[in-house]
């Protein structure tokens, strides 16, 4: 029997969807829309980590003892996809600070649209840890298709992958080729143009986010 594709979850909360209307307005300036993707990165991680699993921990209150909760296990990586991908860190780093970090360096050959690495450093010990694999567009899914087997190939286990847009294309194809890792992205967007972009989408969000458009 062939696996199921992984779920997709679509956060749809209200300050997620108005921050995503204020990010594909064209005249958003850089700054602002800097901003904005590291609040919803905040947001969507939130969401992603909504079914960690805890356990219980026996602590002082300034009254007395108590039992408390605490997240269970080593704590988890973020691997954002270079170079857009940085732009979900800091906001989930607000939210995560004790998070290790690994970098995924790749760029989109502009004839073949497939991913070409050019850096990688991560830590040793990926499979004991949740790893949030960030990147703002989920389109050709060139790119996390390649993170994703990269860092599987360094022992990564438990991988969720977090956009900001998604068109079907890049749905599928992901789900083809990683089908146990699932997707978390803020809009399902109508499909991609000739030239690999979503549509409606934002553009080119990394260029946006470092005003090199």
């Amino acid at each position: 029997m062939q696996p199921q594709p992984a779920t997709v979850t679509v956060v749809d909360h209200p300050l997620v969807q108005h921050k995503l209307t204020l990010m594909r307005d064209r005249a958003r300036s850089t700054q602002g829309f800097r901003r904005l993707l590291n609040e919803i990165g905040m947001l969507i991680a939130y969401e992603v980590t909504r079914d960690l699993p805890l356990e219980p921990v026996t602590i002082e209150t300034p009254l007395q003892a108590m039992e408390g909760r605490q997240i269970q296990g080593k704590k988890l990586v973020l691997a954002p996809i270079l170079r857009a991908g940085v732009g979900f860190l800091d906001g989930m780093l607000s939210l995560l600070p004790s998070a290790r970090v690994a970098h995924v360096g790749l760029y989109r050959d502009p004839e073949t649209l497939e991913a070409v690495e050019y850096y990688f450093k991560a830590p040793s010990d990926l499979a004991d840890r949740t790893v949030l694999v960030l990147d703002p567009m989920l389109a050709t899914a060139n790119s996390a298709v390649a993170a994703l087997e990269r860092l599987k190939q360094r022992g990564a286990q438990d991988l969720r992958f977090v956009c900001l847009l998604a068109a079907p294309e890049g749905i599928a194809r992901l789900q083809a080729a990683h089908p146990d890792v699932p997707i978390w992205t803020a809009s399902i967007d109508s499909h991609l143009n000739d030239h690999g972009y979503i549509v409606p989408g934002l553009g080119d969000a990394g260029d946006r986010m470092y005003g090199t458009r």
